[in-house]
């Protein structure tokens, strides 16, 4: 499976892209986790110790090797469009608890359309981890819609967009729909975070079609309590990876 986890700022995407993570680890299946948000705190929700997390730098910002790879000039006139990255992930990123760790970080602009050669590297390697690599691939994108204007997760299985039971997070469920559909990614599901009662689960019902919707996560204080301990909600909430483990047998996935 190759997923990318996106939605609105706050909704609890993190946590559960690196349940995910850990669950499909826990079967013995190759597990790797890309975070591309800027805002970066995949790391410390999969329960990798923070050390660890702060020794990795993010493929984005690595200029040298990004100038090397792509053969860019001073003034990224000219470049390659299909640099070497296969490499990429086993070189730079962290493997812990069964989960490989890669911090694909952002590109910095001010268009939705870049063309540069720290695009063309992420874009890359995203393709790489999409068709060379057996591993369960899931991206922990950043929140909003920027990414789907670069276009640097369109080789990806499907989308999950974590919602909350409001009218804004089923708005950007839409919005993520449709600008998915014309990267070709045809399978946008929904996860529903944040529920604290039957008002809320109705509410997600009415709004997002049955096809579409794979599960809820309620809310549990033991969530909250691995953020303040600095610890993964995996080793914290068993309520949390209960219904986690659901959504992925859901998802056509492993029967755990």
């Amino acid at each position: 499976m190759k997923i990318a986890v996106t939605g609105k700022g706050g909704v609890g995407k993190t946590s559960f892209a690196a349940t995910l993570a850990r669950v499909f680890a826990e079967t013995g299946r190759n597990v790797l986790a890309a975070d591309a948000d800027p805002d970066a705190n995949l790391g410390l929700a999969l329960g990798f110790p923070e050390d660890m997390v702060e020794s990795i730098e993010p493929i984005s910002k690595m200029r040298k090797m990004i100038e090397e790879r792509t053969g860019t000039d001073k003034d990224n006139t000219f470049y390659v469009l299909n640099p070497k990255v296969n490499d990429i992930p086993d070189k730079y990123g962290k493997l812990y608890h069964g989960v490989r760790l890669l911090l694909l970080g952002t590109v910095d602009t001010a268009g939705g359309g870049c063309v540069c050669p720290e695009n063309t590297i992420l874009k890359r390697i995203i393709s790489n981890l999409v068709l060379q690599r057996d591993d369960v691939v899931i991206l922990d994108m950043e929140a909003g819609l920027e990414h789907l204007g670069r276009g640097t997760t369109s080789g990806m299985d499907q989308f999950i967009v974590v919602i909350e039971p409001g009218a804004r997070s089923i708005q950007t469920y839409r919005n993520v729909k449709r600008l998915a559909l014309e990267l070709g990614v045809k399978q946008v599901r929904v996860v529903a975070s944040k529920i604290r009662d039957e008002k809320d689960e109705q509410f997600i019902l009415e709004k997002i079609p049955a096809e579409d919707f794979l599960g809820f996560i309620h809310y549990h204080p033991s969530i909250m309590e691995a953020d303040r301990l600095g610890k993964s909600p995996y080793d914290c909430s068993p309520e949390l990876v209960k219904e986690v483990k659901d959504i992925v047998q859901r998802m056509g996935g492993e029967n755990l």
